[in-house]
């Protein structure tokens, strides 16, 4: 299916919420109905207008099997609803009653070691399982049939944070899904399985489809093909629920958008969320900050364009933190307006909506410590006050809603490559996707460049520069799309070890790398991986003292153009960027992985040769530039992450302030502006 699109175009015109929707999760049940009062008085007071109801309340709801007990849930829609605050109603399957399991204990996940895990905590359940299909779609027809028409319900939360806990199990009954999917995928042809698996090495060819496992524990190294097959029918099986509860609830309430919300942060690998996205009425993400990481507004701008791109459009925010978390080995707090600078950050990325875990914290669970809108200390708080500051600002940016980003940059993004680059048996161990990926989105973050993610194989024809950092596995067509960019007079950048391998995992023969050797005029016959703390000097068109680390390779050229060479160890004048003219367009190497100031420098030039500009002129320093452009105005965010303040030129009304703006804007030390620029 296609997300619905309103007359401007925008994913979430389907949500039918005015403005930028503003709450959290809101879990009632934890709390005696006494204090529901207070809830509905202070959510009035921080401006709420929707909250996620009943994620973890399955227990409560179904307390046996086929009996249901509808009566608090159907006081919350109620109050919610006098209240004047909407209601995100979830499914609650991802959180089985411990009665569930007594019953099918089969139903339990199993680890690649073989042990089967046991209930007590969330996701406790095998993907696979019939015995959870049936009662997580039991479930699910039973609240769609009670509450379809309620007028409190504006969207389904279909489960929560699918594959964050159960992303594989290696049970028996998976194995036999497993094999089922094998089937679907080879045509039923054994013999392409095998072929594709290159499952002559050591002696795996199979002669049967029941001799096909999951990779579970084994004495050396799986194969990669398996591996990734693995990957991918494991991301494609939680997809299958997700799918059903989505079909279940459309049957009986068709014009209730549904979503579930998805986990495109630092942590979290899982799930093909190219596949998953246009299964859902309406996108929507979790986003947490790593507690060590110097630069997580980077990490939350990456997210905020990756699920920009996955839903064409605006999404909902509909997770992340007023504060601390409880799951990290350190929980940092937030400093002072570093939740207000996230939230609008979201909204610059294209967020229509901005939610919370959770609306009151806990005071018993695994989550107690989890901070949340109405903290342990209540209201005289400074998240309370921050939570309130926020619903206003919300509140000014309302007429945002629906407006989009242009970008014509994108990063090439794939979850299939991600799964084979970290796979063991690499050249080097030391490569992660995410780290390759992020290295080239933060000098354009610092430039204020606007950039859209795409997979491999996407219609290319709006943007001028495309970028791919680490494309180790690319598919035939994904090759091609990508090079027929460049020489229809775009310009193409690729990373290191991109173009490897095949979307089987096989090697691409004739020297490296792989698929892209023609398109960029080189051809490597070797690798030279560099240890940890190993770094290699550049020479040539690059600032004084760039060095490299992580990544070597011999390079020969072939029709390119040496841009940078090593200037010492084994490779000493061996070329580590190029610069190739494949018919109309361009297309560069880095072979190496530059210091910052280097690749800063690097794709700079880069993006100059391919006439891309940035959101202002004249960047500054810790200010984060983003602009939303509406059918009637352009909204341009500015973020100081610095602390310094700054003053920005701009023409049109600054939103949070209301006041007028000629000339420049200022933006407070650490804080927000936002200015509508009038077409």
């Amino acid at each position: 299916m296609t997300h619905p699109k309103s007359p401007d175009g925008s994913p979430t015109s389907a949500l039918r919420v005015p403005g930028i929707a503003y709450g959290g999760d809101y879990n009632p049940e934890q709390w005696p109905e006494e204090v529901w009062a207070e809830d509905m008085r202070l959510m009035a007071e921080a401006g709420v207008s929707m909250v996620s109801v009943g994620i973890f309340s399955w227990a409560l709801l179904e307390p046996a099997e086929g009996r249901y007990d509808f009566s608090r849930m159907d006081r919350l829609l109620d109050l919610l609803h006098e209240n004047g605050i909407a209601a995100d109603l979830a499914t609650p399957t991802a959180a089985p009653p411990a009665w569930f399991f007594r019953r099918h204990p089969e139903a339990l996940p199993v680890d690649k070691d073989g042990r089967t895990l046991s209930y007590g905590s969330r996701q406790t359940f095998c993907p696979s399982s019939a015995a959870y299909r049936e009662a997580a779609l039991r479930i699910a027809r039973a609240l769609g049939e009670r509450y379809a028409e309620h007028p409190a319900v504006v969207m389904w939360h279909i489960h929560n944070e699918y594959g964050c806990h159960n992303a594989a199990c290696y049970c028996d009954t998976s194995a036999d899904a497993f094999r089922r999917w094998l089937k679907a995928k080879y045509t039923n042809d054994l013999k392409a399985l095998n072929h594709a698996w290159g499952t002559t090495f050591w002696s795996q060819w199979y002669y049967d489809w029941d001799e096909i496992i999951p990779p579970r524990a084994t004495g050396a190294d799986p194969n990669p093909a398996h591996l990734l097959d693995w990957r991918r029918f494991s991301s494609d099986e939680l997809l299958s629920l997700c799918s059903a509860e989505r079909e279940v609830l459309r049957a009986v309430a068709p014009t209730v958008p549904a979503t579930t919300n998805f986990m495109v942060n630092f942590s979290i690998d899982a799930l093909d969320y190219w596949r998953w996205a246009p299964e859902l009425d309406i996108v929507s993400n979790d986003h947490y900050l790593q507690s060590t990481d110097p630069g997580s507004e980077i990490d939350l701008a990456l997210s905020g364009d990756l699920v920009r791109s996955l839903a064409g459009g605006p999404w909902l925010l509909m997770e992340h933190s007023t504060g601390a978390v409880n799951w990290q080995p350190v929980n940092r707090a937030k400093l002072p307006g570093e939740m207000r600078r996230n939230a609008l950050a979201h909204v610059a990325r294209g967020a229509d909506g901005i939610a919370f875990f959770q609306w009151r914290a806990a005071r018993a669970g695994a989550e107690q410590w989890h901070s949340a809108m109405l903290p342990h200390a209540g209201t005289d708080s400074q998240i309370w006050r921050d939570v309130v500051q926020l619903g206003a600002d919300l509140g000014a940016l309302a007429e945002v809603r629906g407006s989009t980003t242009i970008a014509h940059v994108a990063v090439v993004w794939d979850w299939n490559a991600r799964w084979a680059l970290e796979q063991p048996s690499q050249p080097s161990g030391e490569l992660r996707f995410l780290d390759l990926v992020r290295d080239w989105y933060r000098p354009l973050w610092h430039a204020g460049v606007a950039v859209d993610f795409v997979r491999p194989d996407a219609d290319l024809s709006a943007y001028r520069l495309v970028l791919a950092p680490s494309l180790y596995l690319v598919d035939d067509a994904g090759a091609a799309n990508l090079t027929a960019f460049a020489e229809r007079g775009g310009t193409l950048a690729v990373g290191f070890h991109s173009g490897a391998v095949d979307g089987n995992c096989h090697v691409r023969l004739g020297g490296y790398p792989g698929a892209f050797r023609d398109v960029l005029g080189v051809r490597a016959d070797e690798l030279f991986p560099l240890l940890p703390g190993e770094a290699l000097q550049l020479t040539g068109a690059v600032p004084p003292d760039a060095c490299a680390t992580l990544w070597s390779e011999r390079v020969r050229l072939a029709g390119a153009e040496p841009i940078a060479f090593y200037a010492d160890g084994p490779l000493k004048d061996v070329p580590a960027v190029t610069r190739h003219t494949p018919g109309g367009g361009t297309a560069w190497y880095i072979a190496t992985r530059p210091d910052p100031v280097t690749l800063a420098a690097l794709l700079g030039r880069v993006c100059d040769e391919a006439g891309v500009q940035p959101v202002l002129a004249t960047p500054t320093a810790g200010v984060e530039a983003v602009r939303r452009t509406g059918p009637d105005a352009d909204y341009l965010f500015l973020i100081d992450h610095g602390g310094s303040g700054a003053e920005v030129p701009a023409e049109g009304v600054e939103l949070l302030t209301g006041k007028d703006v000629t000339g420049s804007v200022t933006v407070p030390a650490g804080g927000v502006a936002v200015v509508r620029e009038p077409h």
